[in-house]
């Protein structure tokens, strides 16, 4: 007759009560996630009723939520009343921006005047152009105004044109300024340049130079950057079209921008 076998001691199922409280442990963390994820949405009131519900569902009404460093209770988004401008406490910042885009424009307006007067007072009309749009105002200039072919040295004469300009813009002190150069597609390999990128690149710099020679003005703002023949404004299929191709471009950046204009371009030449 076969003895019954005894149990041993290591035959008995291994004891996983220790998986009750880990599951609760990864529950709390996955609920804390939860609402660490929902606070990027600055939305109090949706905070405390998901704080009120995990309470109830997992410390019978009590818990971390209810710490008040979880939060730092403010006034609700939408019950933000509309800032005001310092300079005049009763005027909102929507009606502020207006009169300072208003105030812009005119300065823009002006800006342009003076220097086409200066271009039709100099018989450059041929060489320059200006034109104002909703983003900019923007001077070109031809490089046969400013440089000798193949060279980046402003002539003599032309730097006249860059110390008029610094001194217009010595006005309006707050604006950002690219100057930009840009050449045609004919291949540039000499003992100076490279390329047509160092060409326009040297141009820019060189002109920018000569404009800041006015210690009135805030080298921080400026800017220069060429693009060599990559942003034609016409075909480089002949003659002309290549002259109107190498040019130099001051661009008067405006701080205020109105998107519900931006599409029109309403470019006055």
């Amino acid at each position: 007759m076969k003895k019954k076998r005894r149990y041993e001691e290591n035959d008995e199922h291994i004891d996983e009560s220790w998986l009750i409280p880990y599951a609760d442990l990864l529950t709390l963390l996955l609920a804390l996630f939860i609402v660490l994820y929902s606070m990027n949405s600055l939305d109090v009131k949706k905070f405390e009723d998901m704080s009120r519900a995990f309470r109830v569902a997992l410390h019978n009404g009590s818990g971390m939520l209810d710490m008040p460093s979880a939060v730092e209770r403010g006034p609700s988004v939408d019950k933000v009343p509309p800032s005001k401008d310092k300079n005049n406490p009763g005027e909102s910042t929507d009606a502020a921006i207006e009169k300072q885009m208003e105030q812009e424009q005119a300065e823009f307006d002006h800006l342009k005047g003076q220097i086409d007067e200066y271009i039709a007072n100099n018989g450059l009309s041929n060489d320059l152009e200006t034109a104002l749009n909703m983003s900019q105002l923007l001077i070109t200039i031809r490089d046969g105004a400013l440089f000798d072919p193949a060279q980046a040295t402003v002539k003599p004469e032309a730097r006249e044109l860059a110390v008029s300009i610094s001194k217009m813009l010595q006005e309006y002190p707050d604006y950002e300024v690219i100057i930009s150069g840009h050449t045609d597609d004919t291949p540039m390999n000499n003992a100076y340049f490279k390329s047509n990128w160092d060409l326009s690149v040297m141009r820019a710099i060189r002109f920018m130079d000569v404009m800041l020679e006015n210690k009135e003005l805030q080298p921080e703002r400026f800017r220069a950057s060429g693009f060599g023949e990559y942003r034609p404004i016409a075909p480089n299929d002949t003659k002309d079209n290549k002259s109107k191709n190498r040019r130099v471009e001051v661009a008067i950046l405006r701080s205020f921008t109105d998107p519900n204009k931006l599409e029109q371009l309403d470019v006055k030449k």
